[in-house]
């Protein structure tokens, strides 16, 4: 027993010890991110808002943020119904949106800049459209990556982004198959309706096809989860995260190795498919899952620590194209990022490289 408790112990002092180290980066890049503050015309220290790991967040907050996020899934749909029929809610419209972007969002030269205006967008439609007076949490990966199922974030309380699926048999395309595949039934989304999609479904039994080839059929079902730690426990580790950071010295090997779905997997697809199931293994519909936002600001935390490193030389860089299939040529950073329904303004991807300028004026704690 007492070897037992030892090991245990050792554990947690390793464990620690890794969550210590991406902090210690955010600390060793926090002076240029300040200095960079201080240049900005649009953003000011008394204006600035803190995101935070949602482990961090207290019962209320927590729950400020669900009951915001619920009432984004009540609400109507901003959307023309008669080319978008199955977006019902004006969450739908963020859907909608990724769907519509999905193949020049991904493995391009913006998926950094897009993703990060998409979650700010989102954001911002809770604070303005819902009466959150919060930000948008992040999932810090390593700090759950030994089972994800037990975290805050996805252990089924009221307080969580609700938990696992119901143990189903079923198959995985994309992760070991899991103890979930069924619908979620705990937590506050356990009734949540998912309207869009599939388009490209990673679980088996699939989602009912949607009646249009394009997804925006109406098509409701619940939401299914299959979390496990398969790939969390290898691919998004503490020092999975460091690696990352460390071992990237432009913004291509950045932003392709966060991006990896093969075998390495990046901690981007490890953090999709260790939600796996439906919508959040579709990778067009996978904004269907609330949990992407958490994940989604993880994305753009662990970006903002690696500009931070050099900031002076990674922050006005781009890398790669205008189409994840090829074509549509070079990303410049004069390109236009436009979310339609869901943001109002288009901005240039130069003007969203930091996360205290253009429409930014935020941080992580």
């Amino acid at each position: 027993m007492k070897i037992a408790m030892l090991c245990f112990n050792l554990l947690l002092l390793v464990a620690t010890a890794y969550g210590d180290a991406v902090s210690n980066l955010w600390d060793k890049g926090k002076a240029s991110l300040d200095a960079q503050l201080l240049k900005s015309t649009t953003c000011t220290k008394d204006k600035l808002l803190v995101r935070r790991e949602w482990g961090d967040l207290s019962a209320a907050d927590r729950k400020a943020y669900i009951k915001a996020v619920l009432c984004v899934t009540t609400s109507p749909s901003k959307l023309d119904p008669a080319k978008y029929p199955g977006a019902k809610t004006r969450y739908d419209d963020f859907v909608a949106v990724h769907i519509n972007q999905t193949m020049s969002i991904h493995g391009t030269g913006n998926f950094l800049s897009w993703h990060r205006y998409y979650t700010w967008a989102y954001e911002q439609v809770l604070r303005n459209e819902c009466g959150y007076n919060g930000t948008q949490p992040y999932w810090d990966w390593g700090r759950w990556a030994a089972n994800p199922e037990t975290s805050p974030i996805f252990d089924g309380s009221d307080t969580s982004m609700s938990g696992n699926g119901e143990k189903i048999t079923h198959q995985s395309f994309m992760a070991p198959v899991g103890n979930g595949g069924g619908c979620i039934q705990s937590g506050p989304f356990k009734n949540m309706t998912v309207n869009l999609g599939p388009i490209s479904p990673a679980i088996s039994p699939a989602p009912p096809a949607n009646p249009r080839r394009d997804g925006f059929g109406y098509n409701p079902r619940c939401l299914r989860r299959d979390i496990s730690n398969a790939l969390s426990s290898r691919y998004t580790r503490t020092e999975d995260i460091v690696s990352l950071i460390n071992n990237s010295n432009n913004v291509a090997s950045f932003q392709d190795t966060m991006q990896l779905a093969g075998n390495p997997i990046g901690v981007h697809a490890g953090g999709h498919f260790t939600i796996a199931g439906d919508p959040a293994g579709d990778f067009y519909v996978s904004p269907g899952d609330p949990a992407f936002y958490l994940h989604h600001a993880m994305i753009d935390r662990t970006w903002t620590i690696w500009q931070a490193q050099d900031l002076q030389n990674r922050l006005q860089v781009i890398s790669g194209g205008r189409s994840m299939m090829g074509g549509g040529g070079t990303a410049a950073l004069t390109d236009e990022v436009n979310l339609y329904s869901v943001a109002v303004k288009k901005w240039k991807v130069s003007e969203l490289v930091s996360i205290t300028d253009g429409p930014f004026c935020y941080t992580y704690a």
